[in-house]
């Protein structure tokens, strides 16, 4: 009952205001989100390699109707790869890109922006050994995404997309994507999606999840499972062994602070496992979301609100 009002608060200014009045190491925050600098971006993939883990950074913002602000956000992931390359721990960890960050949303040349940005960023994590997986996100912005993904791997083939199983249209989507070289994300979605494009029963949503999961274990890509489910991450199990696949063809994905036993238990019995981790400024949209994906967090999100002095 919760999911819905809380991802609605997710685009409210007045909540944002207030939440982002909390330091990033006050409590909830600090559970999802390591910090606000590269610092602590490259701190916190440290440990998660040092645990034999592997890492996806995501420069949080989205939404950005300013160039100035779509350039500074190049220049973080350039400053980050950077860093992440001086430690060599490129080959363990990748960027994640929202192209809403870098100019997708600009009126009149928003694709042509994010496009040239999500290059900018493509070359410099080419330059440390590593790569780039494009986020997606709400389903207005689903063909626009694709078609810059596409554009991408013309130079940058090694670059990987995501795809939502909530929306419809997702299992076409991973028979499109699920070929050779092509590395997908399926995750479920965390956007309020309105039903004529989007499943809005949980048990049709995980249903769209295995449809598709099956389409790219049974694929020539490289799947990426994006899930906390245990019943879904047992699933994907199945179906790599069933399609005759071998641990490191596919890799599990989990969020940084959930299930951080789980990450441990399938990394020990030689699983593949990256870590989704968030860092900069503009956390807020991002913590509402993880919120609505797990209401039981709010009480404890509501005592960091109240202890603020």
């Amino acid at each position: 009952m919760l999911r819905q009002p809380l991802l609605m608060l997710s685009r409210s200014d007045k909540v944002k205001n207030l939440v982002t009045a909390l330091p990033v190491s006050s409590g909830i925050v600090s559970r999802y989100v390591p910090g606000e600098a590269t610092s602590d971006a490259v701190q916190a993939s440290g440990e998660l390699i040092e645990a034999g883990l592997h890492v996806s950074l995501d420069f949080l913002g989205e939404d950005t109707l300013d160039r100035q602000q779509a350039d500074h956000t190049v220049s973080a992931y350039v400053d980050v790869l950077v860093a992440l390359s001086e430690k060599g721990f490129s080959r363990n960890v990748e960027v994640s890109v929202k192209l809403s960050a870098i100019g997708q949303a600009l009126a009149d040349s928003g694709e042509k922006v994010a496009l040239e940005n999500a290059r900018t960023i493509c070359h410099a994590a080419r330059n440390a050994g590593t790569t780039v997986t494009v986020d997606m996100e709400d389903h207005t912005t689903t063909d626009s995404t694709l078609g810059i993904l596409r554009e991408l791997r013309k130079d940058f083939p090694e670059t990987g997309g995501v795809l939502q199983a909530y929306l419809r249209r997702t299992e076409a989507d991973c028979r499109d994507l699920a070929y050779e070289g092509s590395r997908v994300r399926l995750c479920k979605g965390a956007y309020n999606e309105p039903e004529s494009v989007a499943f809005v029963d949980r048990l049709e949503v995980d249903k769209s999840y295995v449809r598709c999961l099956k389409v790219l274990m049974a694929g020539a890509g490289y799947p990426m499972v994006a899930t906390h489910d245990p019943r879904l991450v047992d699933i994907a199990g199945a179906l790599a062994t069933r399609n005759g696949r071998v641990q490191g063809s596919y890799e599990y994905q989990m969020l940084y602070g959930i299930r951080p036993d789980e990450q441990r238990r399938l990394s020990e019995a030689g699983e593949k496992v990256r870590v989704y981790v968030p860092y900069g400024q503009e956390w807020y949209g991002y913590l509402m979301r993880r919120l609505a994906e797990r209401p039981s967090n709010l009480s404890f999100f509501v005592r960091s609100l109240l202890s603020k002095k």
